[in-house]
């Protein structure tokens, strides 16, 4: 997947996302950038992807979260044959002690 959306754009998307050094930052940017919904789809994903880290089941992320068992299915799909993004996230969050 990643070689189907490397470009010299998504490089400097990516750049201009790792200047950003606030949660207020990343508001400001992000309200810029995406609409409310495509930022509420993101969040709701790390959301699911936390909970089936925690090895909760899907029934309970659906009553959780409110995402269909498709969005839960692409999610795990990711966790184990993505990239490690989640896991790379997911390590340095718990590293600040900003999830469990």
């Amino acid at each position: 997947m990643i070689n189907k959306i490397k470009s010299e754009n998504m490089d400097l998307l990516f750049e201009a996302i790792l200047t950003l050094e606030t949660v207020d930052d990343c508001y400001k940017f992000f309200d810029d950038l995406c609409t409310s919904i495509e930022l509420k789809s993101f969040a709701q994903r790390l959301q699911v992807a936390k909970l089936l880290d925690e090895h909760k089941v899907y029934s309970n992320i659906v009553t959780e979260t409110g995402v269909s068992t498709a969005t839960i299915s692409r999610v795990h799909r990711s966790l184990k044959d993505g990239n490690d993004g989640y896991n790379i996230v997911f390590d340095r969050l718990k590293k600040k002690n900003l999830i469990k």
